[in-house]
């Protein structure tokens, strides 16, 4: 019912980012003493809106749909340079971690009093509360 109000269907793009976001960055602490490693983060929420991430183009949701890409989850996800670089070759910074993790929760705070906010409008409009 509500795929095809677009309040809702932007509030779970955006949870989904979070989502995604989340899992990279709590990758990205577990991996934080592991040699060689390099930090990744994921192309921000508002760069995808607006069309901005490159190689991101048409998502094909049919087998047979012409010039659309599986998915997108493994090119929104990319190396993170913000980190500086350890002796053994690991990039991950915990405090820019700890920073992008609060910046998460922010984000699907937000996803979350958007959908809250699109759900009482429509009470409101139907003559509930």
């Amino acid at each position: 019912m509500f795929e095809s109000i677009e309040v809702f269907r932007m509030a779970d793009a955006m949870t989904r980012h979070a989502e995604m976001r989340q899992a990279v960055v709590a990758q990205n602490t577990a991996n934080s003493d592991t040699p060689g490693f390099r930090a990744r983060d994921v192309i921000p929420f508002a760069e995808l809106v607006e069309g901005g991430a490159p190689g991101i183009g048409l998502r094909k949701t049919r087998l047979r749909h012409l010039n659309g890409s599986d998915g997108v989850a493994a090119r929104i996800v990319q190396e993170d340079h913000a980190g500086s670089g350890e002796p053994n070759g690991n990039s991950v910074s915990v405090e820019l971690e700890m920073l992008k993790a609060v910046a998460v929760k922010k984000q699907h705070d937000q996803a979350l009093a958007i959908y809250r906010s699109g759900l009482k409008m429509m009470r409101t409009a139907i003559g509930r509360r």
